[in-house]
């Protein structure tokens, strides 16, 4: 059985500081060597994972670094689940080309809710002092105007400036506001308030972990350990996995919709995804190909949404590509949303297969439409009445389908 720390060192791009050369100055010391401060803590380690809830869905590259919160869980330290609620009105300016619009604390919130349901199958919830789920409105909506100085004066604009993203935007002339300045030091806050041992984040983290680091020396504390993680790359396996790409695999996809994105992923990226998201030994997975790929749809199918779901969603797969017959689980498209009589391309436009009619229009002249396993050659095909499509499958290609209901 592999120990704890192949869980919590898996797939790790860095961890900082790391000073693990027995020849270093400090190199076992258990303030600069994290393994040597796991064996050596006469306590659970804090471990602060920050999440802002910007939208209403996770997917799996968001759900990295909660599965290594996991890890540190199942070795017996306590998770410190942050819900940047705060911090979300404003919205981490890592890597962004422009400012973020601030959300409503109305929109924050009804995000942070859908945040911590689709976690909660992948933390440990139920152990006693595994889990802490804080806001950090709870200490930043209470600090004054001599604090926020106080956290400014820590910091230059120069360091400020060598953040990734802020140089970039200063020479092209677009705009960099003040209070994106401030994100970085409030999430660094935050790990002075719960008094964090380690922060996990992406590598693109590394910047305001590193903030936090400084925070805590300044306010009297311990300096947490930085572990980065990988971004995971998208269905595409060429950019950074991400819903306004459409390359991403959501944790609240229908079992037949997430078997089939991942079923689909580039095999070159597939032990990546094997190694950051399961469990599984690397050197055990399948030899073909093709075979890796549908081992990492049911695997990842089955920790959404139990054996049972996976094993349909992959027969169900099957039925659809191979035409032998129809799915149970395939998603539904409700015609009440579309008016008829309609032509074939404006009800395809009108499903979430298609972007727009234009698309439906390409989409049906390249062949890649299919009603009930028919191939749609006219774009312009007509249907008086939904009564002539309800309880049949729309397909796009190989991997798309919605079946039609009232």
């Amino acid at each position: 059985m592999p120990d704890e720390f192949e869980w919590i060192y898996r797939g790790v791009t860095e961890v900082f500081p790391d000073q693990t050369d027995p020849d270093q100055t400090n190199g076992n010391d258990p303030q600069h060597n994290l393994r040597a401060r796991l064996q050596t803590s006469d306590r659970p380690l804090r471990i602060k994972l920050g999440i802002d809830p910007t939208g209403a869905e996770i997917h799996l590259g968001h759900s990295i670094p909660v599965r290594k919160l996991r890890a540190f869980q199942d070795a017996g330290h306590t998770a410190v689940l942050i819900i940047g609620d705060f911090t979300a009105r404003i919205g981490d300016p890592t890597g962004k080309s422009e400012v973020r619009k601030q959300l409503t604390e109305a929109e924050v919130k009804a995000n942070a809710q859908t945040y911590l349901e689709q976690v909660r199958p992948i933390l440990d919830f139920d152990t006693p002092g595994r889990l802490e789920i804080r806001y950090n409105s709870e200490w930043l909506t209470d600090l004054d105007l001599g604090q926020i100085l106080e956290l400014f004066a820590t910091m230059t604009v120069g360091q400020m400036l060598a953040k990734e993203g802020f140089a970039e935007r200063y020479e092209k002339g677009t705009p960099v506001f003040l209070h994106e300045f401030f994100y970085p030091l409030m999430q660094g806050y935050d790990s002075v308030a719960v008094k964090a041992d380690v922060e996990l984040g992406g590598t693109d983290q590394k910047f305001n972990i590193a903030v936090g680091r400084d925070l805590q020396r300044h306010f009297g504390l311990a300096p947490q350990f930085g572990l980065l993680l990988p971004l995971l790359l998208g269905t595409d396996g060429a950019q950074k996995m991400s819903k306004s790409l459409g390359n991403y695999v959501g944790l609240q996809e229908d079992p037949l919709t997430m078997y089939s994105k991942l079923e689909k992923v580039p095999d070159q990226r597939v032990a990546q995804y094997f190694e950051l998201l399961t469990r599984l030994p690397l050197a055990d997975l399948p030899e073909n190909p093709r075979d890796r790929q549908k081992a990492l749809a049911l695997e990842i199918t089955r920790q959404c949404h139990g054996d049972a779901a996976a094993q349909q969603a992959q027969q169900d797969a099957i039925n659809l590509v191979q035409g032998g017959g129809e799915a149970e689980a395939v998603p539904e498209f409700s015609l009440a949303a579309v008016n008829f009589p309609a032509t074939a391309f404006y009800l395809l436009g009108a499903t979430p297969l298609c972007s727009s009619s234009s698309d439906a229009r390409r989409q049906i002249n390249g062949g890649a439409v299919k009603l009930e396993g028919d191939r749609i050659a006219d774009p312009n095909l007509t249907f008086e009445t939904p009564a002539e499509l309800v309880g049949k499958v729309l397909q796009v290609g190989k991997k798309k389908f919605v079946r039609l209901v009232d």
